[in-house]
């Protein structure tokens, strides 16, 4: 089974390199607001008829010429699925890049050979902790501590500066890998929420960590001091990047405490059942303590990593209908009491079996019970 992972390290580049790179995006992000709106007046082209545009495009322009020529081309077809993503509906319609967003370019690997050798303008070698780069050679990485090397056919790489002002660079691979699937000796019901993050059918519960209100305070007296300060001064950026620096530590807590619970959850037990969640749908609630808790949660993402890791390690990921009463129904009788749709009810005695159920523990039994059943 093929299946594509990216890896993704910390880049160090040194002054010249940093150059290049800041170069790349500026010749990428005009590549791509040029043919942007070039198909605006014109209608859409097709990408293989840009990229034979772009020769004509560079005349006259030698700056296009200085930097990766795949990272040019990379920008033309990364225009192109924002147009597909358009007409099927994933998003709206194709906006110009701008140099004060997150700053990233992609280039494509390319294989040669010569005199039997083969080469290749990416490369990643984890015990010298360097990745060469088109134009950029060698640059200093770090990551991945536990691997000594990277399996699989690369197949481009992804650099980006982020507003913290750090660079990433992420490998994205190819990997021929044999999965097995288990022989199923444990289920497990998951019912997810914003009070509890999530609840199982075994009564374990992990908690809701809330990261975004522990920062909340400090990022509000930064923004409003960010609004009081000239636009594009040097106190300007030192708030702004104080700011991001904020966001990504919650971006970055939020990633790893994900992943502990996701791989605690599939490496206990080879059948997962969660409800499958509408959280486009939920966000219409005019509730906005509750967006900011919902979108703080990352339930999705938490179903995404499920589902994804129970898949390479050969176990079973289900989903039950959204609009199943996994709360209301008593996971002993049978007994549906519509009274508990009111969410303050967390605790209750089942008016039919007279049994004391935890709301939430009773929910991811019933879960449990809908993909059984």
């Amino acid at each position: 089974m093929k299946i594509y992972r990216a890896y993704k390290f910390r880049l160090y580049p040194n002054e010249e390199q940093k150059l290049l790179i800041h170069k790349t995006f500026g010749c990428s992000r005009f590549v791509y607001n040029y043919y942007l709106n070039y198909q605006k007046e014109n209608g859409i082209q097709k990408s293989f008829d840009l990229c034979k545009d772009l020769k004509e495009l560079e005349k006259g322009r030698e700056y296009l010429k200085e930097v990766d020529s795949c990272a040019l081309r990379c920008s033309i077809f990364d225009l192109e699925d924002a147009y597909n993503n358009f007409f099927a509906k994933r998003s709206g319609y194709p906006n110009f890049k701008s140099k004060f967003a997150r700053q990233s370019y992609r280039t494509s690997l390319i294989r040669s050979t010569y005199k039997d050798k083969e080469y290749s303008n990416i490369e990643v070698d984890l015990l010298t902790r360097n990745i060469k780069l088109p134009k950029l050679g060698k640059v200093k990485i770090r990551g991945y501590r536990d691997k000594e090397r990277i399996k699989g056919k690369i197949v481009n790489a992804t650099i980006s500066r982020e507003t913290t002002n750090k660079y990433y660079v992420s490998v994205l691979v190819e990997e021929d890998i044999l999965i097995d699937k288990v022989t199923p000796t444990t289920i497990v019901g998951i019912d997810l929420g914003i009070k509890d993050l999530v609840i199982t059918s075994d009564g374990i519960k992990y908690g809701n960590e809330k990261i975004l209100m522990k920062y909340e305070k400090s990022l509000k007296r930064l923004q409003r001091k960010l609004s009081r300060q000239v636009k594009g001064s040097k106190n300007y950026l030192k708030t702004k990047e104080k700011i991001a620096r904020i966001h990504s530590k919650i971006k970055n807590y939020r990633k790893h405490y994900l992943n502990e619970i996701a791989n605690e959850i599939v490496n206990e037990h080879d059948i997962i059942v969660t409800e499958s969640l509408l959280v486009k749908d939920m966000f219409k609630e005019k509730v906005k303590a509750f967006n900011k808790s919902l979108s703080d949660a990352s339930l999705s993402k938490l179903c995404s990593l499920i589902e994804w890791k129970s898949k390479i390690k050969g176990k079973y990921y289900y989903k039950i209908n959204t609009y199943y009463p996994s709360s209301q129904i008593c996971s002993h009788c049978g007994y549906k009491n519509n009274e508990i749709k009111d969410l303050s009810i967390r605790e209750y005695d089942c008016p039919e079996c007279g049994t004391h159920n935890d709301r939430d523990i009773n929910a991811s039994l019933n879960i449990l019970f809908g993909a059984t059943g």
